[in-house]
């Protein structure tokens, strides 16, 4: 058995539902499960149709023609997806009447594009003469806390998924589909697991039922060696494990969830990230044991951070002072992105955005605290012990461009480096790094 997960742009269209019907008949010897993200674009619709309904105006137009028409290209009849604009358009108008988007009501709002997504993706499959049937992922047993917008999964979640699919698979021949990105809480409330939160779904469901293999579909070949909004030449990387795929994801690449592996990685079951736009690429293996073990798997960046250096002399000898000092980050609910430190100083990094005036005033009281906002993390993942050996070509690159590193710090995975330069520069590092580790061919082991 198997779960392959199509995002947003895999089924944008009567087009590409088409092309992915044809990707899963591939499959069936392999008994697929298969997840589906809402169709492309339609979750921003929901929010800004949420929005709009508290200005007073209830409008589903967009998201009813697209669901719509694709329905209609496909061949199929729109019954079953009527009822869902009704409630809809009651939940909508049910915002407007109490002017309220809470963040439970938006969760609300948002599952209905997934909720759609399977509905009309089963019935297309089946019209393929591939039995299919559409499953809310709450009716297969998937539960989460109550923390909306970003739920997490409840740890009984795991036997009630094997007990529901298990049973089903064994009575009925048909292919599920199941709703990525949402759940219910124990209350009975829709929760989302957040952006990406589908393929936490296909990861949790493949963990469940302990698959061979999960997929994960996107509009890219795999995993890339970085951006290619940045490097043209990016390319996929064949093997990696789950700790470089999970550094990568945390400090900017947008190819898989931070989070969504971690089910998979628990349960040892490889992940493989795949192109639906070109299907007979091999994609990336994410796995806990690659067989690449190259120098360098890829280069990352993670833009608009702000960099702050805290300088104390009570640090020297003092135990508890480190406690302390992210006591007050925790207090506010800041999380903090990298740490380095010395015998009187930490130098640490925060999302930009973040609002930090209480933080600074409270550090401010046992330390000197410089801040430097327009900063950028440069993340390089792969074989870092071997670090002096990556540092001497990165060090040297940056040098020969005249760029300063204004801090350093290497995690305990030993997976990851990380630098911090000025946003501004980060782009040409990072082209430069491309180029030296892969196209100079500098990656072998």
């Amino acid at each position: 058995m198997i779960v392959m997960k199509f995002g947003g742009s895999s089924v944008r269209d009567a087009e590409r539902i088409e092309c992915v019907s044809e990707i899963i008949r591939q499959h069936l010897a392999r008994h697929p499960v298969i997840v589906v993200s809402a169709l492309g674009s339609t979750t921003n619709n929901l929010i800004a149709a949420g929005k709009a309904a508290l200005q007073g105006r209830v409008d589903l137009t967009t998201i009813k023609q697209h669901h719509l028409k694709t329905a209609q290209d496909l061949g199929l009849s729109v019954t079953e997806i009527e009822p869902l604009f009704e409630d809809l358009e009651n939940l909508l108008k049910g915002i407007c009447l109490l002017d309220e988007l809470s963040p439970k009501t938006l969760d609300h709002l948002v599952s209905f594009g997934e909720r759609l997504a399977a509905i009309i993706v089963a019935a297309y499959l089946t019209m393929c003469k591939i039995p299919a049937k559409p499953f809310n992922a709450w009716e297969l047993g998937v539960i989460t806390n109550s923390t909306f917008g970003d739920a997490e999964i409840s740890p009984e979640s795991y036997d009630h998924i094997a007990a529901a699919l298990g049973s089903l698979k064994q009575c009925y021949d048909f292919t599920p589909v199941v709703t990525g990105f949402i759940a219910k809480d124990k209350n009975g409330a829709i929760t989302t697991f957040g952006r990406g939160g589908s393929d936490l779904t296909a990861s949790l469901l493949g963990a469940a039922l302990k698959v061979e293999e999960i997929q994960v579909w996107k509009d890219v070949d795999g995993i890339l060696t970085t951006d290619p909004k940045i490097v043209t030449a990016a390319r996929p990387v064949l093997e990696i494990s789950f700790e470089e795929a999970s550094e990568l994801a945390y400090f900017g690449a947008k190819v898989l969830h931070p989070l969504s592996m971690q089910p998979a990685m628990n349960s040892n079951i490889r992940v493989r990230v795949k192109n639906s736009y070109n299907p007979g690429h091999p994609g990336t293996i994410i796995s806990g044991d690659p067989q690449q073990n190259g120098l360098v798997k890829a280069i990352t960046c993670k833009r608009n951070v702000t960099l702050i250096d805290i300088v104390s002399s009570r640090m020297l000898g003092q135990y508890g002072f480190l406690a302390s000092l992210f006591q007050v980050f925790a207090k506010h609910q800041i999380s903090v992105d990298m740490v380095a430190t010395s015998e009187i100083s930490v130098s640490l990094t925060l999302n930009q955005e973040q609002a930090l005036d209480a933080v600074l005033a409270e550090l401010g009281a046992f330390s000197r605290v410089n801040l430097g906002r327009g900063k950028a993390i440069l993340g390089i993942v792969g074989n870092i012990k071997r670090s002096s050996e990556i540092l001497d070509g990165t060090f040297n690159i940056l040098h020969a461009h005249g760029i300063n590193v204004q801090m350093i710090s290497q995690g305990a995975s030993k997976v990851n480096i990380g630098l911090i330069v000025e946003d501004s520069e980060v782009e040409l590092c990072v082209k430069e790094l491309h180029r030296y580790f892969f196209e100079d061919q500098r990656i072998a082991a």
